[in-house]
């Protein structure tokens, strides 16, 4: 049997595959941030699909965090049971599922969340609509709010709960040079621009306890200018795990552009695949919790190879799935055709349109 489809833990979390369904937004929540039931029964096809992990749609932690129309939110009481009715259909169809928890700080809809957006640093060029600055005791009531999402998604039965802090979402934005501008002890030093991380995953803690699983997406590399590299994000790693942090989901580039954008398309050959494999094993040789890679992967072959050679210990995939939620049965049946997404983000038009997000390139070849 492949490596692949061997069982694991993540802090006690028993997962049947290695195989994770990354987070992203499928545009299928109410307009006030709330579980729907086509949302559910998204989570639950692709759970049976055999995906060993499923990671939720970034949901916002508090109002003014909101991205995105049709985003789900995870900043009220009030959201628990309809988050808790997705969970248990997860667990119904033999899957585990974690809430990733989200601001989308700079990239927050203004027009959407009626707030003018919380930045790290307030600077010339960064915006050609207001900012506001987020001050010290914001920054405590923000890890606060983390707090309180994870102390929610656990009261709705979720298996655990991922930070996310990449792709240049808040978080990413303290441990980014090109955002974080301040002088205080937020600022300059890596230690300092991972301070409100290493809060949050304290905060985490303290509202959820030792034993539930704690994940993390975050950048290997902003690949922008001024951005964050490698060492900084290795030192930041470090600091995290230390913090109490269980498992790293490893992704690179900014939302303003740079890698996570030309990278997305024309993935059309297994080179082109696991665009961070090579930062990947510089944080194997330095990090000691489990590294989970995301980011073009689409070959059994290229995810086997990973695993095997000890670089990975999860292979993530989210546009896959979109077209394909069976694929990981289609692997393990034996079928290991590549995945047939074609990586063209047409998925996002329908999304954006209010349909909620599916593959527009298969119901057009239809």
């Amino acid at each position: 049997m492949s490596k692949l489809f061997e069982s694991s833990e993540i802090n006690g979390m028993k997962l049947a595959n290695r195989f994770v369904r990354s987070a992203t937004w499928e545009g299928m929540a109410s307009p006030e941030g709330a579980v729907t039931p086509k949302l559910i029964e998204t989570m639950r096809v692709l759970a049976k699909g055999g995906v060993g992990l499923i990671i939720s749609s970034h949901s916002y932690v508090r109002t003014d965090g909101q991205a995105s129309p049709w985003q789900l939110g995870v900043f009220k009481d009030d959201l628990i049971p309809g988050l808790r009715e997705m969970a248990a259909a997860v667990h119904e169809a033999g899957g585990r599922i974690v809430m990733q928890l989200a601001h989308a700080g700079h990239f927050a809809a203004g027009k959407l969340t009626g707030q003018i957006p919380l930045v790290v640093s307030d600077f010339e060029g960064l915006a050609k609509t207001p900012r506001k600055e987020i001050t010290v005791s914001d920054i405590k009531e923000l890890v606060s709010a983390f707090a309180e999402a994870a102390r929610r998604a656990k009261a709705a039965d979720f298996d655990g709960v991922q930070i996310h802090s990449a792709h240049g979402y808040f978080l990413s934005q303290f441990l980014s040079p090109a955002f974080n501008r301040r002088t205080d002890n937020y600022g300059g030093t890596i230690n300092n621009r991972a301070r409100i991380h290493v809060e949050t995953v304290k905060a985490i803690r303290n509202a959820v306890g030792d034993n539930y699983p704690l994940l993390i997406k975050m950048n290997c590399r902003d690949f922008a200018e001024n951005g964050l590299d490698l060492n900084d994000s290795l030192v930041a790693a470090n600091l995290l795990s230390d913090a109490g942090l269980d498992a790293i989901e490893l992704s690179g580039g900014m939302l303003t552009g740079g890698k996570l954008s030309p990278s997305r398309f024309g993935i059309n050959s297994p080179d082109k695949e696991a665009y961070f494999r090579e930062e990947l094993r510089a944080f194997k040789k330095q990090i000691k919790i489990p590294l989970i890679l995301v980011g073009g992967n689409r070959s059994f072959e290229v995810a086997e190879e990973l695993v095997k050679e000890g670089s990975a210990d999860y292979i993530s995939m989210s546009r896959p799935f979109i077209r394909e939620p069976d694929l990981i049965s289609r692997w393990k049946s034996g079928d290991r055709r590549k995945a047939e997404c074609k990586s063209d983000n047409l998925c996002f038009v329908p999304a954006l349109e209010g349909k909620g997000m599916y593959c527009l390139t298969r119901e057009r070849e239809k």
